[in-house]
């Protein structure tokens, strides 16, 4: 959803208590009398990362007239506050703006902020003008980082908005509805074990077959942390987890906690994957069993369908200390709906 402050926003909270990774350390008190759009984002989460083009291309097109775009990294999970995996991240996504990481939230809080991603646009006075929490509404936040620009210089000829990435970007799109995120620690975790969790401890799951959408089902031995389920290290058979969904994309956030890659294989509807329908990090061994190779913490694309539909995962691991903590879905518009803007 997005927001104007108005022209009498408050005075935007300083950018203290992190970790410069690039093009820093920057004050909002020294940015004065330059428009500045603070983007709180997370390498794993798959909503920041379907921003991440526009952001890129805005830094592209208006930096040269002032315009300075700062990333806040807060990690939604723990492993996610190593510097070296955020600056893979940053290369990986070509981002060139500055980036500060805020591991101890304390910008996040400065901002009394709740989402990833979450953008906030300051004016040239410090003042707050606009925010946007989620995807979406990307022309809107561009038409008024121009508008802002165009306060210091009035006289700006700047672009049209860039074309929107994605068919579901465009202003009135209409998207399936698709499953919620799951998450797999015991904290927040969906399980659909009768049984439950056994947190902080090897157990040997049992899955009955019976599979609900939304929730996930362990079969084998597990360890259920606080922020994810892992393959325990001196397990003897396989580990095992069952998903049923209803989207177009599948994604999930995984761990290689032993530090060396390991193999999960994955299977859609009792088949492995068909290349038409996976994502960028499956492979194929010579079998034609469909896998993924994990070999650093991070978001790990697996199902790319052509169309939304309802479908059920199986997923299969022998890696000690193979490490799941949340599964996302993605939707797509649908075709010849859309909603009327007023």
């Amino acid at each position: 959803m997005a927001y104007q402050a108005g022209e009498q926003g408050i005075i935007a909270p300083e950018l203290e208590g992190g970790y410069w990774l690039q093009g820093g350390p920057l004050t909002m008190a020294g940015l004065r009398g330059r428009p500045v759009l603070v983007d709180f984002w997370d390498y794993t989460c798959i909503n920041c990362l379907r921003t991440l083009p526009y952001l890129v291309e805005w830094h592209r097109r208006y930096s040269p007239y002032g315009l300075v775009i700062v990333g806040v990294h807060t990690p939604e999970f723990s492993f996610a506050r190593r510097a070296d995996d955020v600056r893979r991240a940053i290369a990986e996504f070509g981002i060139e703006y500055p980036v500060v990481m805020d591991n101890d939230y304390a910008i996040w809080r400065a901002y009394n902020n709740r989402y990833w991603p979450a953008k906030y646009l300051v004016d040239a006075q410090g003042r707050l003008r606009y925010y946007h929490f989620g995807e979406g509404a990307y022309e809107s936040v561009e038409r008024a980082l121009q508008h802002l620009l165009r306060e210091v210089q009035p006289d700006l000829v700047l672009p049209e908005p860039m074309p929107p990435v994605r068919d579901e970007d465009r202003p009135g799109a209409v998207c399936y509805r698709v499953t919620p995120e799951v998450y797999l620690g015991f904290l927040r975790g969906s399980i659909g074990n009768p049984t439950g969790f056994a947190p902080k401890r090897p157990a040997n799951y049992r899955d009955h077959g019976l599979h609900a959408e939304g929730f996930f089902y362990l079969e084998g031995p597990w360890v259920a942390e606080e922020e994810c389920v892992y393959r325990p290290w001196d397990a003897l058979e396989s580990s095992r987890l069952y998903l049923r969904y209803t989207a177009r994309e599948v994604n999930v956030v995984m761990n290689p906690m032993s530090g060396q890659a390991g193999r999960l294989d994955i299977w859609q509807d009792g088949a492995p994957i068909p290349a038409e329908d996976a994502a960028a990090d499956v492979r194929w061994d010579e079998n034609g069993q469909s896998y993924v190779a994990v070999d650093v913490p991070r978001m790990y694309r697996l199902v790319a369908n052509r169309d939304v539909g309802h479908h059920e995962l199986s997923l299969s691991t022998s890696a000690p200390g193979m490490a799941l903590y949340a599964f996302t879905f993605v939707s797509c518009a649908i075709p010849g709906w859309e909603m009327r803007l007023v």
